[in-house]
């Protein structure tokens, strides 16, 4: 998820876990916590593909954060000598803050690594959106009412983070029952059609629940399509685009395009602009302009040669984005604006 929401999350469960003990410092400490695995970004790899494809590797392994997670409470307990015989509140805060960090990002389509070193294999369950206000919100709200009432010496500020905490984590279940509901509606439907239904992504539209876009992978390209859960009886409609497959062979032999392939779980495309080859990650943008695209190879005639991996740059039109998100909500016949349009966010 986006910063801001994890540093809310962190401040949230800090709070739940140990404020009534310690105040304000459980907040504080817990808002640093949900922000301390992102920083990974500072980190610079070799090239700017590691940098993609690394980032939530270490930093989000469960079992480096529950390693890791000791030395913290004891450091956080040093700097405060007066909650020493807190240390084990503190260790269950740095855990909690770190682990629910994890695991709303394993929620996004992304990818986490949380099995590393172990098991390297992206999770990306993609039933929550990277930023969606109907989650975050009610954490916002709960943190501040618990600020506003600190004082107060009757207030139940336990109560509040609890309430918010089961609202937010009730709308993660909603979004991960609706995703579930929506793939049998859409298995159903392509199976009228004769499409293979072997590789299908579905995942939320931005900011919201209701719409949910669909890539379906298939041999030789892919159709792109979106379903809203108030589409009602409207069969979803989709669209078929071409992916240059036949270089996918020649590039498994460049370690980016390789690691592409991999990390996408097979949701790529392969397009020859003049005579660069770039592979797109279909899973995160829209038709035709993806959030992570890359330049990989060269290609002279009938041969491929690597280059160093160059990332494509990719407009924002955020305004005309969420307009059309709105409307096609309630509106299946709405076709996809002309144009580029989509929202470039890590």
């Amino acid at each position: 998820m986006d910063s801001v929401t994890q540093l809310v999350l962190g401040a949230t469960v800090g709070e739940a876990v140990l404020g009534h003990k310690v105040g304000r410092k459980a907040m504080a400490w817990g808002a640093f916590l949900g922000t301390l695995p992102d920083l990974d970004v500072l980190v610079r790899y070799s090239s700017v593909v590691d940098n993609f494809t690394l980032h939530r590797s270490f930093s989000h392994s469960l079992w480096v954060l529950t390693f890791i997670s000791p030395l913290l409470a004891w450091l956080i307990s040093r700097l405060h000598p007066s909650t020493r015989e807190h240390i084990r509140g503190w260790l269950w805060l740095v855990l909690a803050c770190l682990i629910t960090h994890v695991l709303l990002d394993s929620l996004t389509i992304y990818g986490t690594q949380i099995g590393w070193p172990f098991n390297t294999t992206p999770v990306g369950i993609g039933s929550i959106f990277i930023i969606d206000p109907l989650y975050t919100l009610p954490l916002m709200i709960g943190l501040a009412v618990v600020l506003w009432r600190r004082h107060q010496p009757h207030a139940h500020h336990r109560k509040t983070i609890f309430v918010v905490l089961i609202i937010s984590t009730s709308y993660l279940l909603w979004s991960l029952g609706i995703q579930t509901y929506l793939s049998r509606q859409l298995d159903d439907y392509l199976q009228t059609t004769g499409v293979d239904r072997s590789k299908i992504l579905l995942t939320p539209a931005p900011f919201n629940t209701l719409l949910w876009r669909f890539v379906v992978r298939v041999e030789g390209g892919y159709y792109e399509g979106f379903l809203s859960l108030l589409d009602q009886e409207k069969a979803p409609s989709m669209q078929f685009y071409p992916s240059e497959d036949h270089y996918a062979k020649a590039l498994q032999e460049i370690p980016a395009a390789e690691r592409l392939f991999w990390f996408s779980h097979g949701f790529y495309s392969i397009k020859k602009e003049r005579d660069h080859i770039i592979i797109s990650d279909l899973r995160m943008g829209v038709e035709p302009v993806y959030v992570f695209s890359f330049k990989v190879a060269r290609s002279n005639g009938t041969q491929l040669a690597a280059i160093t991996p160059e990332r494509i740059n990719t407009k924002i039109y955020s305004d005309k984005r969420l307009r059309w998100t709105l409307e096609r909500i309630g509106n299946p016949w709405l076709p996809l604006p002309a144009g580029n349009f989509n929202l470039n966010i890590r």
